[in-house]
């Protein structure tokens, strides 16, 4: 349900009642509709700074002109909510509500009746922005705020309180009609509730993978190394054949690439086992492929091997003068043993020399379901040309994905099986190599090398009217992300470059001037 200052609406539009103009009657508004729960608690949203004056909710932490920090104005408004909230909702919680936290840009309410809970989210748009994580910005500027759409890319709701009540209930409707969950506090919040009805469904049929417990990196050998798979980070200075006939820079990225490699792999779960010396090395050898896992290796010197000079080495934590050992997932020890040409080093088992491996007793696509329907859901989003739901669903996949790694996101007991860093490092690890692969492939039919890749971008200077971008519209799939004329002041940029610094800096600068057109 939405509550405006001018009155209360269904999604859909339909209305409902006139103004909430106390507590009191909030409290019987929640009575009365008896919403139900869709995968997350039943919603109310409150829409527009009148509706907030008319229960009390108004908070003053000052302007975002008069402060250096808009961390420190965020914590002031959060603190000021938080003490208003307190202040005004005593007539609910007399009547029989109790606050689950700390009340904020969402209160949560639950009042039990004889065995039997009801919860309740109220959600209190005009504040959202007080609450900042990873999900929703950083650094002084306000970021993707989920369901809300992005101030910064144009998707957010608009200015005028109907026709923003209008606009969300359009995206609430769309979110339960194509995800079957209502959208959770952050997206990655989202991407969690989307896998819980998936395991509730499994759970009540007896069909289909569900993982219940943690996926924690098991202990390895001294610190800890951050990402176990890190993305990859590279650029190069390029040569006079890079340059020869050089009109256009483009970058070039995998759509929606960590949804695509989510939907295809083989994760593991349980708890796994530690294999050392001749076992541990026995077990990468088996009829299926080596099992989901944690792998102890060495990475030759990447001077020692033929591969292409104009590419990053195939693992990042490879060396180009010495051998590395370190752990791998089981699809870094897989994409190594491929050619050269399709993105790997050659190597048999032996070269590798495992020596360690943690390895899980099941496997399976644990997300290919939940892959399925954020792609579905993609699909719909791009055909009917709604940005705001395409770039929220962007925000679900990449910010569950990306949550995996940390276990202060999923402190929750029923929240635990959402820790799966070694999933996630999988997911890096996939997108890196079929990124990889892709470069040999352009290589192999244009000639072309790239300059820089990020994570699942390659950029690269091409010819008028060079097209090596994927024709299928396939998910991982790579598509054009930027394209633009090198003039020649740009060109002589790439021309003069002395060092990577140079290059990173002329790339930036021609994609600046992209955007300022």
């Amino acid at each position: 349900m939405i509550v405006t200052a001018d009155g209360t609406f269904t999604p859909s539009g339909r209305e409902l009642t006139g103004p909430v103009d106390s507590v009191e009657k909030l409290d019987k508004l929640i009575r009365w509709a008896s919403l139900t729960p869709l995968g997350a608690p039943a919603q109310i949203w409150v829409v527009g700074q009148g509706a907030c004056e008319l229960l009390g909710w108004i908070i003053d932490p000052g302007s975002e002109d008069d402060v250096d920090d808009m961390e420190a104005l965020r914590n002031r408004a959060a603190q000021e909510l938080t003490a208003v909230l307190h202040a005004t909702l005593t007539p609910m919680l007399n009547a029989g509500w109790e606050l689950r936290g700390d009340p904020g840009h969402v209160v949560h309410l639950s009042r039990s009746i004889g065995n039997f809970t009801s919860m309740v989210d109220v959600v209190i748009e005009p504040y959202v922005w007080t609450y900042w994580n990873k999900d929703f910005g950083w650094h002084n500027r306000v970021g993707d705020m989920g369901i809300l759409g992005s101030p910064t890319a144009g998707t957010y709701l608009p200015d005028d309180d109907l026709p923003a009540a209008r606009e969300l209930g359009r995206r609430l409707a769309w979110c339960a009609q194509h995800l079957g969950v209502l959208p959770g506090p952050t997206p990655a919040r989202t991407g969690a509730a989307l896998v819980d009805k998936i395991k509730r469904e499994r759970t009540r049929s007896g069909k289909g993978i569900v993982v219940t417990t943690p996926g924690s990196v098991p202990p390895l050998d001294g610190p800890p190394r951050g990402d176990l798979e890190p993305a990859v980070g590279w650029t190069r200075v390029p040569e006079a054949d890079d340059l020869d006939n050089a009109h256009r820079l483009v970058s070039i990225d995998q759509r929606a690439a960590y949804l695509a490699s989510a939907g295809m792999l083989e994760l593991g779960y349980g708890q796994p086992t530690l294999l050392t010396g001749d076992k541990a090395a026995a077990a990468a050898v088996r009829e299926k492929g080596a099992p989901f896992g944690l792998w102890r290796i060495t990475l030759p010197a990447g001077q020692a091997l033929s591969l292409p000079e104009k590419l990053p080495l195939p693992h990042p934590h490879m060396l180009a003068d010495q051998p590395v050992q370190t752990w791998v997932t089981t699809v870094s020890l897989d994409a190594l043993r491929e050619p050269v040409a399709d993105g790997g080093i050659g190597a048999d088992l032996d070269d590798l020399d495992i020596t360690e491996a943690w390895v899980y007793p099941q496997q399976g696509r644990a997300l290919d379901k939940w892959a399925k329907i954020l792609r579905e859901a993609r699909k719909a989003a791009v055909d009917t040309d709604d940005d705001a739901t395409k770039r929220f669903l962007g925000t679900c996949y990449k910010g569950y994905i990306g949550r995996m790694v940390n276990p202060d996101m999923w402190t929750a007991k029923q929240m635990h099986h959402h820790h799966q860093p070694l999933w996630r490092a999988s997911i890096i690890a996939h997108c890196r190599w079929r990124g990889r692969r892709v470069a040999m492939r352009i290589a192999r039919e244009h000639g072309r090398w790239p300059v820089r890749t990020v994570t699942d971008s390659w950029v690269y200077l091409l010819a008028e009217g060079e097209d090596i971008a994927d024709p299928s519209e396939a998910l991982g799939k790579m598509s054009v992300e930027k394209d633009v004329v090198l003039t020649d002041t740009l060109l002589s940029a790439f021309t003069s470059a002395q060092d990577v610094h140079d290059v990173n800096l002329a790339i930036k600068a021609a994609f600046a001037e992209e955007e300022d057109d």
